[in-house]
């Protein structure tokens, strides 16, 4: 009797209410199912945008326009298998305007279920996908050992090379590999610093308002009573001193006054100048970043072994080097390039003199001090040091050179740290370092 009662009772119209309620109900929940397939298929397109710009990175450069287009669409339909959207618009584009770049879009859209019930009939799905390299530029000072000791090492023959004649072929290899990495020239620049006690920055600057002749004037000159050979003997023995002419310094400079020494501060005037001296085992000059290939080659060629070691000042060249400011003016920097700041210090021995301790022949702690601070400061400003030790005299390993390595202050990387005990291994570690800045510089 009560279901006979609700049956005929036409007060309210309930069933047709919820009939009509289910419609926007069943279309909600199908939206979620829709929505999930399409973004399963999304997934799907991403992936295969993805793929197909870093395989297209490796040919794009060999290929014209349409061949890009042509072969990257191939290697996206080969991947995107999906019947479930409609055949997707795929552009695949390579540019070199800063560096070099693939871009993959595909666009398409996805029938749906649930939702044509609301007037939706497709779901459109998108990917996008950019492979980058070659935005990397390398900047690369190369802080080579020229001390006596390098002439040491190997019976100097071609199967047995010295210090020295590994090192040279180790250079020429080095910069044969840079030279590969640039797609451009400009990509890689290299400077060359030979040190030993001093650095050579080149007898032709004497006219150059950075370099400090006070000391150098002391001690090279000539005095009217011609058994004295320094100023203060001359003068003190009342006899006038006519210093030399700057023209015949042969071009090297020792370590700043502290703690310039251990800073690329800009040459103004007083302990920021670099000091003359007139030291008898100044080896070969240095260059100055370039990209001239065959100026490097030919100062790897001229670096000849004599003198003491001091790395410390090799390094703050390296660092000058690489720094756009006065003496040396490293060129400027494109800011739609990303740029590696770079310096390889090899050794073959522990420091044993700089401008103020040490003797040339034995192990100096001091110098290695002002080494350590100096390596700070690269690090600090952005720079990664490669070290290498060519120990072939069974010294004690330089703690120095283990503490310089790697790019963050006061933390030694041991990965870019190498201790040799043969010349030969000059060669493979050149290599290997080479291998790793043309990976950086073709990296994302």
């Amino acid at each position: 009797m009560l279901f006979q009662r609700f049956r005929d009772d036409r007060s309210g119209s309930v069933m047709p209410l919820l009939a009509l309620a289910a419609i926007p109900v069943v279309g909600l929940i199908g939206a979620s199912v829709d929505y999930s397939r399409a973004a399963a298929i999304q997934a799907t397109l991403q992936a295969a945008a993805d793929s197909t710009s870093l395989a297209m990175a490796k040919t794009a450069s060999t290929l014209s326009a349409d061949q890009v287009q042509t072969q990257g669409q191939a290697y996206f339909n080969a991947l995107f298998v999906n019947t479930g959207a409609a055949t997707p618009t795929v552009n695949v584009n390579y540019t070199n305007t800063a560096g070099s770049q693939v871009v993959v879009t595909a666009n398409s859209t996805v029938n749906t279920v649930f939702m044509s019930v609301m007037g939706f009939s497709r779901l459109p799905v998108s990917a996008t996908s950019t492979a980058v390299w070659g935005n990397t530029r390398l900047r690369v000072a190369l802080v080579l050992d020229n001390t006596g000791s390098m002439s040491a090492g190997g019976s100097g023959t071609a199967d047995s090379p010295n210090k020295m004649q590994a090192l040279q072929s180790a250079s020429h290899s080095l910069l044969n590999q840079l030279r590969a990495a640039a797609a451009n020239p400009g990509d890689v620049y290299v400077s060359i610093i030979p040190f030993a006690k001093d650095v050579n920055v080149g007898a032709s600057n004497y006219t150059q308002s950075w370099v400090d002749f006070t000391d150098w004037d002391a001690a090279n000159g000539t005095c009217s009573q011609s058994k004295y050979h320094t100023k203060s003997n001359c003068t003190r023995n009342n006899g006038t001193w006519t210093p030399a002419k700057h023209s015949t310094w042969n071009g090297c400079v020792t370590d700043r006054d502290q703690n310039y020494d251990t800073t690329n501060a800009t040459p103004t005037s007083g302990g920021t100048l670099f000091p003359a001296e007139q030291y008898d085992a100044c080896p070969t000059a240095i260059v100055p970043l370039t990209y001239d290939w065959t100026a490097l080659g030919n100062a790897v060629d001229a670096m000849t072994p004599n003198g003491g070691t001091n790395q410390a000042i090799g390094a703050a060249w390296g660092w000058q080097s690489l720094s756009q400011t006065s003496p040396l003016n490293a060129p400027s920097e494109d800011p739609n390039y990303k740029y590696q700041h770079i310096a390889i210090i090899l050794s073959d021995g522990l420091n044993t003199q700089d401008r103020w301790y040490g003797n040339g022949s034995t192990y100096s702690s001091q110098v290695d001090a002002r080494q350590k601070i100096a390596c700070d400061n690269m690090k600090n400003a952005g720079l990664t040091i490669y070290t290498v030790q060519v120990n072939t005299d069974n010294e004690a390993t330089s703690s120095v050179l283990q503490y310089c390595a790697g790019s963050t202050a006061g933390v030694a990387d041991t990965s870019k740290f190498f201790l040799l005990t043969q010349p030969t291994q000059i060669v493979t570690t050149f290599n290997e370092i080479g291998i790793r800045l043309s990976q950086l510089r073709i990296a994302n």
